[in-house]
């Protein structure tokens, strides 16, 4: 009697993981590497050996190392954007949705103090990717911040006579000088913690 054996795959390509899973792992491989060695020292070789893969790997999901630090602003701009959008439908009142811009901003840095340093320091040291990205994601930042302000005007919240524009270039300010603070300290302490008191001073200078 013939004994029929189960074919099974093998183990490389049953545990082999996605396309999306993979190109992760690289950007957060060529996260942790440019924060530890700066984006201009390292290399992607430094990327692959990060992510446990060839260099050639690398290559199939991103042009180079600086399309690897692209994508780490885009991929972050977007999940702010979006996250901004979302958490603003669901509070009432400008104050209220000033808070929670704050709080995720800063929840957002606070929780990957390596995403910090690429974002705080290692992006800014290109004046090619600043004007390239602060027309795009940075305006879409800003005009959640400036509607809102615009909304608390309207409602006798903020006084009119202020630019909602400016004003919301100094409170995103606000929230990006704390973030590199909290990124260069010393001292561990909660990045969010601080949400509340950054509105409330700002606000009281918007106040009526």
């Amino acid at each position: 009697m013939s004994t029929t054996v189960p074919v099974r795959r093998p183990p490389a390509l049953a545990e082999r993981p996605d396309k999306a899973d993979k190109r992760d792992a690289i950007l957060r491989a060529a996260i942790e590497t440019f924060a530890a060695r700066g984006f201009f020292n390292a290399q992607v070789a430094d990327v692959a050996r990060s992510a446990g893969v060839a260099a050639g790997t690398v290559y199939l999901y991103f042009r180079g190392k600086d399309d690897l630090l692209i994508s780490i602003f885009e991929r972050t701009m977007t999940d702010a954007i979006a996250a901004g959008r979302e958490s603003v439908a669901g509070k009432r009142g400008a104050v209220e949705r000033l808070r929670e811009i704050a709080r995720l901003h800063f929840e957002r840095m606070g929780r990957d103090r390596n995403l910090a340093v690429v974002f705080q320091v290692e992006l800014r040291q290109s004046t090619k990717f600043m004007e390239r990205f602060s027309a795009t994601y940075l305006r879409q930042y800003l005009g959640i911040i400036r509607d809102v302000i615009a909304e608390g005007q309207a409602d006798g919240t903020f006084r009119s006579g202020v630019n909602p524009t400016v004003a919301a270039k100094m409170f995103f300010g606000v929230l990006d000088e704390m973030a590199t603070n909290w990124m260069l300290s010393k001292r561990k302490y909660s990045l969010a913690a601080q949400a509340d008191e950054v509105v409330d001073l700002f606000v009281g200078g918007l106040g009526r």
